[in-house]
């Protein structure tokens, strides 16, 4: 039998260029009943090559795809080895294969399921005249003495600014009074404004994301005339930006210590 490559070259010889069998035939030196058989076959199948079931290893992906997505969400110095998914594979679900074809499979799948966690990671857009507001609490000095107090935050994505106040309470006055004062500092009121679940704005979250929103704060807005966004609940993420400021007003704050009044920082 010949070659598939012998075969597309008898083929093309005599259908597309019109060479005789015997010639042909000699040029190959094969039979001219030969030349004519292919040169006239209507149809040539090629065999394909058959996928080798993986056997062994089919039962156990699923296993080492969940390992892997549970390790990339962990600390670097937690995540399991492929030696010690080989280990476990073969004590605990039967595994029979090599411990090599384990290692290729988690590098391959780790770079697969990075890439694809990369993808799905979209940042939030950033939009000017839209603020994201949170509070938190953190040492600051006051009288002479250091002590954890509440502080507001309102921070700007797009030009990645932002202002803070520091409150003895955590309560609705505290929020509406510190929004005020940054509304008078910048002369201006943000188009929008992120904010997380606070108890002094939302009285209860309903089954499909709607809000009761407090008396005094749904006042504050229609009075200001600005439109409010909430974060899912859970979702810190939906308002990274205010909570990348929070964290460096308090480490600034413990560096410090010192009695913080209202200022801004960019």
């Amino acid at each position: 039998m010949l070659a598939v490559a012998q075969i597309d070259y008898i083929r093309h010889e005599v259908n597309q260029k019109g060479e005789s069998y015997a010639e042909v035939a000699r040029r190959m030196e094969v039979d001219p009943r030969t030349v004519s058989k292919y040169a006239n076959q209507e149809e040539f199948k090629r065999k394909r090559k058959q996928k080798r079931k993986a056997r062994v290893m089919d039962p156990v992906k699923p296993i080492i795809d969940k390992w892997i997505k549970e390790d990339l969400k962990k600390k670097k110095k937690y995540h399991r080895t492929a030696k010690r998914m080989y280990e476990q594979l073969r004590d605990f679900h039967s595994y029979t294969g090599s411990d090599r074809t384990i290692r290729d499979y988690v590098s391959k799948r780790k770079k697969e399921l990075k890439e694809s966690m990369t993808e799905a990671s979209l940042p939030l857009e950033s939009i000017p005249g839209t603020a994201q507001v949170d509070f938190a609490t953190g040492p600051f000095k006051y009288d002479s003495e250091t002590i954890d107090l509440p502080y507001l935050v309102m921070s700007f994505p797009y030009s990645n600014s932002f202002y803070f106040q520091v409150f003895p309470s955590e309560n609705t006055e505290c929020l509406l009074e510190g929004l005020q004062r940054m509304f008078q500092h910048m002369g201006r009121v943000p188009k929008t404004i992120r904010f997380d679940n606070l108890s002094p704005a939302v009285n209860k979250i309903f089954s499909k994301g709607e809000r009761e929103l407090t008396d005094t704060f749904e006042r504050f807005v229609l009075h200001y005339g600005f439109q409010y966004e909430f974060c899912n609940p859970g979702k810190g993420n939906e308002k990274g930006h205010v909570e990348a400021m929070v964290k460096y007003v308090r480490q600034l704050s413990i560096a410090r210590k010192q009695n913080y009044k209202y200022r801004r920082f960019q």
